[in-house]
């Protein structure tokens, strides 16, 4: 098995590090040439473990016929190519700090150089994610976002940037205190007591059957839906891909399985999971001289940006907007799906070929084959209906607004449309999040506290998403969802040909929108149908810790497992240590318990299952508490929400209500505008409530959608008076330009569409003589020139096409879901089976000659030998002429007599006919 191979290798090299700082002290070894020649083996030693794993993984995954629901987690939270990169090259920055004894909490101060830390990050590949990202500074700074999110803060341009690390409130509770999760040993003790295994901590305390949950009776289901989609806006940690989990119920990093209590059925004694990917270590610099170890510790990556900015709808990286974009559009739409349509109305494209099909497929489909998802800017879109629907309102919403504004501005380019689109559409992200969501879930009291009124945009603020915010605090929706998704008709009531789903039955099934009803239905359901109330007895239903991601295919995940293995894989602290940062008391005993959970038959599950109240999940004992006053959370989660949400909000300088951002008219128009009009302009419901998340009843509570506040664009006209000096240029090839003032100048900024780069000036300026500049041209972008940054892994060759590149295999190797990685096919190569039909073609050649020869030898022979037999006498046939009949072969006598003289002499000779 790859994996064990991997693990050897791995405890080979550390097992090596661990002598090695005892020798170079013991011998007085210099640290020169040796050194940096025992570094490099180690390091390359590290790289191909950890390549030659990530390649098998490959190949399994190859070979596997059907996917698994834990391939369908994975693969819709497969990393996109940046992310995979920065994963792989902190993987072997971490076996190679484990390698080079550079793990401990006491280390000689002779090898902890500023050359070796460089050394490190520059073989593991992490070096180029360390550095700053270069901003740009144009007159664009402060108009629109980078894709990525960097530059957002002059002063640190990657707080907030996608591919960087989740911020840590507390240092990590990792079991060696590098990067082991908890729970990893079975014998180390918390307090006493060893972690509870999380699926009996699911058993005993969190799962109900779907019948046992209780309705919300205030707020709609489109609450818990925007929750999720918001959450899906502002952090995604991929899993490793140095590994496949899916055969190994032992703990073999990065697998970290989910062990199954001994009294199940026969059959698997674990559930698969791959921990988060690794960030690179950003610490690793500011360790020199003190504590390598906690500095450089595991951090886990946040694949998107941490901003409310609609990266649901964008993407967070070039290549996801490079598939998101319609760059042939002059209004600078987005793409839409080109074979489906929603009455008339967009759907979301497809995701390309070259990415993995992990959908359910259309009804009728036969075999295991699967389809495509939907691709937007998160890659969970099809996830469950309500978030595929809130994804395809908002790519309406896009393309509605682009129409608009082009019309309305007819001289602006097709990227100043998209951008200007996409700033309103994140703008309106921002204000349904914080004005009408997070209110509801902290409650009034506690989102005074924490999060309070705005009063600007604070530089010495980092808005990058907390670990324990991401994976733990903000899962607490997991416990709002409803088992059941509702489709709606028209009067919203259940639609006769649209029963209710239940969710195990609507997992990655984009069929389920297309072909049934569309967007509006659910839309409708969601309106109209209460959330589930999150209880202390009734945390989780069976839909998500039984039958989460089931697809007619063999085995299934548990939602509430999978949250407490995270928390442990991310290291977070227990319980405590987070009420304790919170300014909350610590609670100890079973009655400090009790005065935080009412249910006491829940506290005395917890103690014997946990023995120590320290020892607690933070996600379970955040969920746990009762609800504050008007809140959807109790005390530690309200704290740990509002804070995160106040950092998101003052450290983001470019916030809706920032001043430059936009224009005071603007901000009032934005003000007026609601998620209940998004959907009366975006869908085909003509009536709906005023507050979209407050739990109604049709027709009362309901209003049309007339009386609902929309936008008016009039306040983005902009007058753009073009004269002769200072004309707009035209198209431009591969490229785009965007308008904007600089120092009370018209200036125009030049950019090139993904795979182009820029020759010529960036900016251009008018001035009394004209432009200051030409205007500058795209050239392709050859990726696969440079040696040292070739994107396709060794196995593949590059070539480079035209915006873009491609990796290519030679036969029978093929690509694999990467896009970059050759992987085997296990079928011949197509050359060898030319050369098995020509071989076997020449046999059969040549065993047709000799047995043609041998027939012809056999029947002359016994014709050679034949006695001659007077009048009628009969001649027995001979075995060669048999030979021949049998053959098929028709052979004629080659004796020198006619027929006319055989007759006259009497004789007879045996011929094959």
């Amino acid at each position: 098995m790859r994996t064990g191979a991997f693990v050897a290798v791995t405890l080979l090299v550390v097992c090596t590090g661990v002598l090695l700082p005892f020798v170079l002290r013991g011998k007085g070894l210099l640290w020169g040439d040796t050194r940096d020649s025992q570094v490099r083996s180690m390091l390359e030693a590290a790289v191909r473990s950890v390549d030659e794993a990530i390649y098998a993984s490959l190949q399994r995954n190859l070979r596997k016929r059907d996917v698994t629901s834990s391939q369908l987690l994975a693969f819709s939270k497969f990393p996109e190519p940046s992310s995979r990169a920065i994963s792989r090259a902190a993987e072997i920055t971490e076996a190679s700090m484990q390698a080079l004894g550079l793990t401990g909490q006491q280390l000689p101060l002779d090898i902890l150089s500023e050359d070796l830390l460089n050394m490190i990050a520059n073989l593991s590949g992490c070096l180029p994610y360390m550095l700053p990202p270069k901003c740009p500074n144009t007159c664009l700074a402060n108009k629109y976002r980078l894709i990525t999110g960097a530059c957002n803060n002059r002063d640190h341009p990657t707080w907030g940037a996608s591919n960087s690390a989740l911020a840590r409130w507390l240092p990590p509770a990792y079991e060696d205190g590098f990067s082991q999760p908890r729970g990893w040993n079975p014998d180390f003790l918390y307090h006493g007591f060893p972690l509870p295994p999380v699926r009996e901590v699911t058993k005993q305390i969190i799962r109900v059957p779907n019948e046992v949950v209780t309705e919300d009776d205030q707020y709609s289901d489109l609450l818990t839906a925007w929750g999720q989609y918001i959450d899906h806006d502002i952090a995604l940690t991929p899993q490793s891909t140095s590994a496949s989990c899916q055969q190994t119920c032992e703990n073999q990093n990065p697998c970290f399985p989910i062990q199954l209590p001994a009294d199940v059925p026969p059959g698997p004694r674990c559930l698969p999971f791959s921990r988060s990917a690794a960030a690179c270590g950003l610490g690793l610099r500011d360790a020199f001289p003190g504590n390598l170890s906690a500095a450089a510790a595991r951090q886990q990556v946040n694949a998107l940006t941490s901003f409310l900015d609609a990266s649901t709808v964008y993407g967070s990286s070039p290549a996801a907007e490079r598939d998101l974009r319609d760059w042939a559009d002059a209004a600078g739409r987005l793409r839409v799906n080109a074979r489906h349509h929603d009455d008339g109305r967009a759907l979301l494209p497809f995701t390309p070929p070259r990415a993995p099909a992990a959908c359910a497929p259309a009804p009728g489909t036969p075999g295991p084959t699967r389809s495509p998802c939907f691709l937007a800017g998160d890659g969970r879109a099809s996830e469950v209906p309500a978030l595929a629907a809130l994804h395809t309102l908002w790519l309406r919403e896009h393309n509605r607004l682009a129409a608009k504004l082009k019309a309305l501005n007819p001289h602006w380019s097709a990227d100043t449309v998209y951008q200007e689109a996409r700033k309103v559409v994140g703008a309106l992200h921002q204000i349904i999040t914080l004005r009408d969501y997070v209110p509801r879930i902290l409650g009034p009291n506690a989102f005074r506290q924490y999060v309070g009124p705005y009063e600007g945009y604070n530089p010495t603020v980092n808005p990058t998403v907390s670990n324990v915010f991401s994976t733990a605090a903000f899962r607490f929706g997991h416990a709002t969802i409803h088992p059941l998704a509702r489709r709606l008709d028209a009067t919203f009531k259940d639609h006769p040909d649209l029963p209710p789903l239940l969710l195990g039955d609507a997992f990655f099934n984009p069929w389920r929108l297309i072909q049934e009803g569309g967007v509006d239905p659910i839309l409708r359901g969601l309106l109209a149908t209460p959330a589930k109330l999150q209880v202390s007895e009734q945390l989780m239903h069976e839909e998500l810790t039984e039958r989460l991601f089931v697809l007619s295919t063999p085995g299934s995940l548990d939602l509430a497992s999978l949250n407490l293995q995270r928390g442990r894989d991310h290291g977070l602290p227990g319980y405590n240590a987070w009420r304790v940062l919170c300014n909350l008391p610590r609670l100890r005993t079973p009655a400090e318990l009790r005065g935080a959970v009412a249910n006491s038959s829940i506290v005395d599950r917890l103690l014997a299952l946990y023995g120590h109240a320290d020892n607690i999940d933070v996600w379970l004992g955040g969920l746990m508490e009762d609800l504050l006053p008007g809140a959807r959370t109790g005390p530690l989660f309200a704290c740990i929400i509002g804070r995160q949400m106040k950092a998101l909000r003052d450290g983001d300088r470019l916030w809706w209500e920032n001043g430059p951002v936009f224009t005071k008219a603007q901000q009032q128009e934005l003000a007026k505008h609601s998620l209940a009009r998004v959907i009366c302009d975006n869908s085909g419901l003509t009536h709906v409530p005023r507050d979209a998340f407050q739990a109604v009843q049709f027709p009362q509570d309901f209003v049309s959608c007339e009386h609902v506040p929309s936008l008016d664009l009039e306040a983005w006209r902009e007058t753009f008076l073009q004269d002769d000096r200072c004309s707009l240029p035209g198209r431009v090839e591969n490229g785009d330009f965007v308008h904007c003032e600089d120092s009370g100048q018209r200036v125009l900024v030049y950019s090139c569409h993904h795979g182009y780069e820029l020759h010529g000036q960036e900016q251009v300026t008018c001035t009394p003589e004209g432009w200051d500049a030409q205007p500058p041209i795209c050239k392709d972008v050859d990726e696969c020139a440079d040696p040292a940054r070739v994107p396709c892994h060794p196995s593949a060759r590059c070539r480079n096409t035209k915006g873009g590149f491609q990796c290519l295999c030679s036969d029978p190797y093929v690509l694999a879901e990467d896009a970059r990685t050759c992987v085997d096919s296990g079928r011949l190569p197509r050359a060898s089976w030319v050369s098995l039909t020509l071989g076997a073609l020449l046999v059969g050649v040549l065993a047709g000659i000799t047995w043609t020869v041998i027939c012809r030898w056999t029947c002359s022979a016994a014709a050679s030998t034949l006695p001659v037999t007077e009048g009628d006498g009969k001649i027995p046939a001979q075995p060669g002429c048999r030979m021949c009949e049998e053959a098929g072969t028709s052979m004629h006598s080659t004796a020198a007599l006619d027929l006319e003289q055989e007759a006259a002499y009497g004789s007879q000779i045996p011929l094959c006919l």
